[in-house]
C-alpha cells in the first residue's frame, strides 16, 4: 500500500465519526465515570482528560478500520512512544498516525496544538528509544486531528450524579470536527507552548484541515532539515553559540543561503586548484 492509498484510506474513514462522538444536538455522549455503585462524576474541562477519552473512544474503530483494509494496528508498549498508532499493511510498511485535539479559541483559531518532538527520534531516525518503530522506517506521518468547543456552562463538579438525573448533566465539549494531514503540512516555524521540544501547529483552522500551514508548498523535505537541525538557546548555549542559528523559516533562509554561499568559495578554490 502507498501512503497516498493509505492517506485516502483513512480520510474517507473518519467522515463519519462525528457520529461516534456526539449526539444529533452536537454534543459529547460521554457524560462522566460511574462507578460500580452506579455514582456518577462529571468530567471537567482538562485538555488531556479530554483527548483520552477520546482516542479510547476512537481505537475500535481504527482497529476495524485496520482489519477491513489487511492492516494491523499496533498501539505504543508505552505511554510516551510515538506514534499513537502504527498502521502495518502485508508488505511491511509502516503508516504512523498521532492523536491530537484541541478547542477552539474563536471562530476559525484553535487554541494551540503540538506535533511531537523535534529531537530524539525525530533527529536520531534508525533510534529505537521512545518509538514504536524508527521514526525512519515510517512511509508516511499523519495527524488525525479532533477539534471541539468548550462548553463552559458546565454541570457542578462537586456533585455526585445517578442515573436517575443523569441527564442533568452537561456534556463539556460539543461541535467536533476531524481532519487528517501530513504532519509537515500543518507545521509552523515555532516549537509549541512552553520549554519544551516540541513542533509547533498552524493555529488557524481552516489551514489545519486543508494543510496549508508554511512547510505545505516547501515540501517534507525542507520540513525535516528545518526541524532536526532547529536549536532552541538553551541548546545552542550547550553547542558553545550565542545564539541559535535560526529561529523562522526567513532566518532558516538566510542561514541556509550563508552555506551555499560558503560552499561556492569552496568549489571555487576546488576547480582554481
Amino acid at each position: 500500500m502507498t501512503k497516498e492509498q493509505f492517506f485516502n484510506l483513512l480520510t474517507e474513514e473518519i467522515k463519519s465519526y462525528n457520529q461516534l462522538l456526539a449526539t444529533d444536538k452536537g454534543d459529547w455522549i460521554v457524560k462522566g465515570f460511574i462507578d460500580i455503585y452506579k455514582r456518577i462524576y462529571t468530567i471537567t474541562l482538562d485538555t488531556k482528560v479530554v483527548s483520552k477519552i477520546i482516542e479510547i473512544l476512537l481505537i475500535p474503530p481504527l482497529n476495524h478500520f485496520a482489519e477491513k483494509n489487511g492492516l494491523k494496528l499496533i498501539l505504543p508498549k508505552e505511554q510516551n512512544f510515538y506514534p499513537d498508532m502504527t498502521f502495518l499493511d502485508a508488505e511491511g510498511n509502516l503508516f504512523a498516525v498521532d492523536f491530537k485535539s484541541t478547542f477552539r479559541d474563536s471562530k476559525n483559531k484553535i487554541k494551540s496544538m503540538t506535533l511531537g518532538a523535534f529531537s530524539g527520534y525525530f533527529r536520531e531516525r534508525t533510534s529505537t528509544k521512545n518509538t514504536t518503530f524508527p521514526y525512519g522506517q515510517y512511509k508516511s506521518h499523519l495527524v488525525l486531528g479532533v477539534i471541539y468547543t468548550q462548553n463552559k456552562n458546565l454541570s457542578n463538579e462537586k456533585e455526585i450524579y445517578s442515573l436517575e438525573n443523569f441527564d442533568q448533566i452537561k456534556s463539556v465539549i460539543r461541535d467536533f470536527q476531524f481532519f487528517l494531514q501530513p504532519k509537515y503540512k500543518i507545521a509552523c516555524d515555532r516549537p509549541g507552548s512552553g520549554n519544551t521540544k516540541n513542533i509547533g501547529s498552524v493555529n488557524t483552522i481552516d489551514k489545519l484541515t486543508e494543510g496549508k500551514g508554511i512547510f505545505a508548498e516547501l515540501g517534507e523535505e525542507v520540513f525535516d532539515d528545518y526541524w532536526m537541525y532547529y536549536l532552541n538557546a538553551k541548546d545552542a548555549k550547550e553547542l558553545g553559540l550565542e545564539k541559535p542559528p535560526y529561529t523562522n523559516i526567513l532566518s532558516y533562509k538566510e542561514y541556509k543561503q550563508k552555506n551555499v554561499e560558503i560552499l561556492d568559495k569552496i568549489k571555487n578554490i576546488s576547480d582554481e586548484n
